[in-house]
């Protein structure tokens, strides 16, 4: 793990930044080509999802807060470890959505199409940027014995981010970085396919609920925020709902064509 890629002293480059960064790049690239290709403006896609990004940037830190609330509240100062943090990406991802439906409108896009075309680009961001975790040493595994776990030895990861040290763990941003890189080949061979309008992002929907839902087994930071006398994790719960509505809207999207 590095989470400092260049230190001068005066100046530090994180490792997350830069990785995250790239993830956005990467995936705003992707979606121009995929969106031009579909007769779409993709310039204007580009433009639509930066926007998206803001709030999703911003989203991750607000449902980060929220899940340990009463540990932030008794230890303000600890706020400003929040600026450091990556978030919780379910939050970012609710963020984004709320943003999208605002925003819609306002660059003439069509909202089925529009998702459609967005969310094979967010799976291979997120691919990225969970590398970027893995350097950072947030969003750490459970202890395991297994032949490929990891093992943290940065002092700045826990001083940081509380990162444990020197103990075997699950390697849950490899795990989740996997996830994704697969996620995105599965939706963007759905996307050549021309389903109907909803079904990709539909298909995103269930897909990710389910996958980081079982991810989250293996994941060893108890920070992160648990409900139901700590049955389910927070994202557990989210990714549940997210399972639901892409459901819900899969069915739907095969009836709106029919008729």
């Amino acid at each position: 793990m590095y989470p400092t890629l260049i230190d001068l002293g005066f100046f530090e480059l994180p490792s997350y930044g830069v990785l995250i960064a790239t993830g956005v790049i990467t995936a705003l690239w992707t979606l121009k080509k995929r969106g031009d290709g579909a007769g779409m403006d993709g310039s204007r896609l580009v433009d639509f999802a930066l926007w998206l990004v803001i709030w999703a940037l911003l989203g991750a830190k607000i449902l980060l807060v929220l899940v340990e609330l009463p540990r932030y509240l008794s230890n303000p100062a600890s706020l400003f470890g929040v600026l450091r943090a990556g978030g919780v990406f379910l939050g970012g991802f609710i963020a984004a959505v709320i943003a999208a439906v605002v925003l819609l409108k306002r660059y003439r896009l069509p909202a089925l199409e529009t998702f459609d075309v967005v969310v094979p680009s967010l799976a291979l961001g997120q691919a990225i940027g969970r590398i970027g975790c893995l350097a950072a040493g947030c969003c750490w595994g459970a202890s395991c014995n297994l032949p490929w776990a990891v093992t943290y030895t940065s002092e700045v990861a826990t001083q940081r981010l509380g990162t444990p040290l020197h103990v075997p763990l699950h390697p849950f941003p490899v795990y989740a970085a996997i996830f994704n890189v697969f996620l995105y080949l599965g939706l963007a061979w759905l996307f050549s396919r021309r389903p109907p309008s909803g079904r990709i992002f539909a298909a995103y929907l269930m897909l990710y609920g389910i996958g980081r839902f079982l991810l989250e087994f293996t994941r060893g930071d108890a920070h992160r925020g648990f409900v139901f006398n700590g049955l389910l994790s927070t994202s557990q719960l989210i990714s549940t709902i997210l399972v639901g509505l892409g459901i819900g809207l899969w069915i739907w999207a095969g009836r709106r064509r029919a008729t």
